[in-house]
């Protein structure tokens, strides 16, 4: 067996334990010093995927043009691969990647579990963190970009509430690769499921060896499941979390008349969501005519007499406008619909997550109208994601 060479003499400090270091300490060449109340070794999350880009909202697929990337995180903002705040009442996010502390060289130790007997220094009141091991099952979500995506602050605290031994993690996947990660990720053994957000929905659920009712209606996914077979089930839960959403807030989609502007992977499943949910009338816009044209003819063979396409959404005698494009993710975008042109009492939702008030809800608002933001479409998925992938208590 390899003997390990001493770690060099760390000089001793003023007010600092002069005890030898114990088979705990930090590695040779790491400043011994750690911020005051902290452990000496620290699990660390993988770091933020390189070359990830602008925030897209998840599930909004787009002709639209495509627009230039967003300055990377400030120093101030969300921890590397960690998303907007969690909901009030989910759990603790699983900690991040801890800065090394000011005056090291080293990085901390990466992936080193507190040993046996030694604190975790989990949060006040978390849930004990699953540590990612040899028996960790795996889940991974496909976007281009994949910085802006939720679900692994949602899910991933999930898991560890609920002692599940797995995680959900981003994977920046280009449109031209997309085919080739996902049938090398579906030959992983331990992998049971991937996620999917913008722009692969509609090609991810032609990538499946089938689908469900709902995508074979709209024509996208947004998670695949391997089953007990080794074969691959497509679903999109798009459209119910957004109508969950939509009824939690207390926006009753029954009887309602709706103006949904996008046809893409988002919008085409949150039109069938919204016509299962007994809407009165749907009226669906989008400028890729022969998409738009596809979709509503599969819609109205499901629910005839309800659904129409239309080159302006008629705002005027609508109850409910839905923009379920990317416009609004920068400040500079143009509005996919204009608000002030909606009755009084009409609700004005955004399926886009960040930022949270885009300036369609923002304009809104200044007119009186209630509006319901994109991240209730995320939060009203959960309990459909439980189901699916069979997450439950062990």
């Amino acid at each position: 067996m390899t003997d390990t060479p001493h770690p060099p003499t760390t000089p001793h400090r003023p007010g600092t334990d002069t005890r030898p270091p114990t088979a705990t300490s930090q590695p040779p060449h790491t400043d011994a010093a750690q911020p005051s109340g902290t452990d000496a070794r620290r699990p660390t999350a993988a770091p933020h995927p390189p070359g990830t880009d602008a925030a897209q909202p998840s599930g909004a697929d787009s002709p639209w043009p495509a627009r230039a990337d967003t300055p990377p995180p400030t120093a101030t903002s969300q921890p590397s691969g960690i998303d907007a705040a969690q909901p009030s009442g989910t759990d603790a996010r699983r900690p991040t990647a801890a800065p090394h502390p000011p005056g090291t060289d080293t990085p901390q130790p990466t992936a080193t579990p507190h040993p046996p007997g030694t604190d975790a220094a989990q949060p006040s009141g978390a849930p004990q963190q699953t540590l990612v091991s040899g028996t960790t099952r795996l889940y991974a979500v496909l976007g281009d970009p994949v910085g802006q995506v939720q679900s692994p602050g949602l899910l991933n605290p999930l898991f560890a509430r609920l002692g599940i031994d797995a995680v959900l993690v981003p994977v920046h996947v280009r449109p031209a690769d997309l085919e080739t990660v996902v049938r090398g990720l579906q030959h992983v053994g331990n992998l049971d499921g991937l996620f999917v957000t913008v722009p692969h929905k509609t090609a991810a659920a032609l990538l499946a060896d089938r689908r469900s009712r709902t995508v074979e209606i709209t024509g996208s996914a947004n998670a695949l499941r391997r089953e007990p077979d080794g074969t691959w089930l497509a679903e999109n839960f798009d459209g119910s979390g957004f109508v969950a959403g939509l009824v939690r807030a207390g926006h009753e989609p029954k009887g309602a008349r709706v103006a949904l502007v996008g046809a893409g992977g988002a919008g085409s499943a949150i039109a069938a969501a919204l016509l299962d949910a007994d809407v009165d009338r749907l009226t669906i816009t989008d400028p890729d005519t022969p998409r738009l044209t596809a979709l509503v003819d599969r819609l109205a063979a499901h629910w005839p007499g309800r659904v129409r396409a239309a080159d302006r959404p008629p705002l005027a005698d609508s109850d409910l406008a839905v923009n379920a494009t990317p416009l609004g993710l920068r400040p500079d975008d143009p509005l996919p619909f204009a608000p002030q042109a909606l009755p009084p009492g009409a609700v004005v939702a955004d399926i886009i997550m960040k930022p949270r008030d885009t300036r369609l809800l923002r304009e809104a608002t200044a007119h009186g109208l209630p509006v319901h933001h994109g991240r209730h479409m995320l939060t009203g998925q959960i309990d459909s994601y439980r189901a699916f992938f069979g997450l439950h208590t062990p």
